[in-house]
């Protein structure tokens, strides 16, 4: 099982519109069935830490492209997608394995 984070460093002040768009992209991806439930987090400037942040994850048991799959592409999700771009400075995504009972090691 894989934990999936998308990262947006976003402009000044956009972090809670940039991360009510990214959140509807992640209803879309799920409600077609190619992601799981996301969460969406961010940091605008009201907490310590990075501002202008915002965060998107998801779980998988595989790690896969959601273009790879030859399902067609979610309207919606594409318009949505370019607004997020107009207010995204960088991006990145991050990929992390979870450990599971199955992975775990016997420490005994």
């Amino acid at each position: 099982m894989y934990v999936i984070r998308r990262v947006y460093e976003v402009n000044p002040r956009t972090a809670r519109e940039a991360a009510t768009i990214a959140a509807r992209i992640g209803e879309l991806y799920h409600e077609a069935g190619r992601r799981s439930e996301v969460t969406v987090y961010f940091n605008g400037t009201t907490l310590p830490g990075e501002t202008d942040v915002v965060y998107m994850q998801w779980t998988d048991d595989v790690v896969r492209s959601p273009y790879g799959r030859g399902e067609p592409s979610i309207p919606e999700a594409v318009e949505l997608g370019a607004r997020l771009r107009a207010l995204t400075v960088d991006s990145w995504i991050e990929f992390y394995e979870m450990l599971t009972p199955q992975k775990a090691m016997d420490l005994e």
